[in-house]
C-alpha cells in the first residue's frame, strides 16, 4: 500500500502491443509511473520480481500462462504488488477465480481513463475494486438452483446496523476508508473498525469478497 504523497509504480501485462500502449497512454498522469510492460506471463513474473511495482495490471488470457496462473505465482512468491485483473470478457468464472487467487481488483478493457486512474489509485491506497455493473450483471446470471438461496445466506449473516450498511454501500463502490470517513463525517479509525466488523459479520476475509456477497445476497443493490 502506497503513501498518499508517493508515486504509484505500475507494471502492464498483456500480449497485445496496442493494449499495452493504450494502457500506458491512459496511465500518463501525475502521481503514476509505468515502470515496465510484459507480453507474457513468464516475463511478467520476471519484471514483478525485478521492478517490485506497487500495482500490476494483468491480462487474463495470454498464450504461455493465463493471468490467474500468473497471479497465483505472484502470491506464492509473496510479492507486495497489488494485482488488478484486466479482461475483455464478462465471465463469472474469471472473476471468482481471480478473487479467490488474491486479486485486488477486476476491470474490463473498455474502462474509461478516469475510472482506470481512479481504480489504480484506490487499489494502491488499500481498497479492493471490481467493476460494480459487471459484478451485478454476472452475479444475477447465476443459476439459483446451483447456489445456496439468498434467504439461507442472509439467515447465516449477523444483521448489520444502519451505520454498518452505510459503510458497506460505500465499500461496494470501492471507496477507501479515508473517502468513506469524509462522506460519513467519521474518523478513518472509526471506519476501519466498522469495516472489520462488517467482514466478520459477512464471514469474508476482504473488502472485495464483502462487495461480492453484498450484491449476491441483495444487501446492496
Amino acid at each position: 500500500m502506497t503513501n498518499e504523497n508517493s508515486e504509484i509504480t505500475v507494471l502492464i501485462v498483456d500480449d497485445h502491443p496496442m493494449v499495452r500502449e493504450g494502457l500506458r497512454s491512459m496511465l500518463t498522469a501525475p502521481g503514476i509511473r509505468v515502470v515496465g510492460d510484459a507480453n507474457s506471463g513468464k516475463k511478467a513474473l520476471e519484471l514483478v520480481k525485478k521492478l517490485q511495482p506497487d500495482v500490476t495490471l494483468l491480462d487474463i488470457r495470454m498464450p504461455d500462462m493465463n493471468g490467474i496462473e500468473v497471479l497465483e505465482a505472484i502470491k506464492t512468491a509473496r510479492s507486495p504488488t497489488l494485482v488488478i485483473m484486466v479482461t475483455t470478457y464478462k465471465n463469472l468464472s474469471y472473476l471468482l477465480r481471480s478473487l479467490a487467487a488474491g486479486a485486488s481488483g477486476f476491470i474490463l478493457k473498455d474502462i474509461s481513463r478516469d475510472n482506470l486512474l481512479a481504480t489504480v489509485k484506490a487499489i494502491a491506497s488499500g481498497a479492493s475494486m471490481v467493476d460494480r455493473v459487471f459484478l451485478q450483471e454476472v452475479l444475477r446470471t447465476l443459476d439459483d438452483s446451483k447456489e445456496t438461496s439468498t434467504e439461507v445466506v442472509l439467515e447465516q449473516i449477523d444483521p448489520l446496523t444502519p451505520r454498518e450498511m452505510d459503510v458497506l454501500r460505500l465499500m461496494v463502490e470501492g471507496l477507501t476508508n479515508r473517502a468513506i470517513a469524509n462522506i460519513l463525517n467519521l474518523s478513518p479509525g472509526t471506519v476501519k473498525g466498522y469495516v472489520k466488523t462488517i467482514l466478520e459479520k459477512l464471514l469474508v476475509s476482504d473488502r472485495t469478497q464483502a462487495a461480492v456477497k453484498a450484491i449476491r445476497t441483495g444487501l446492496v443493490t
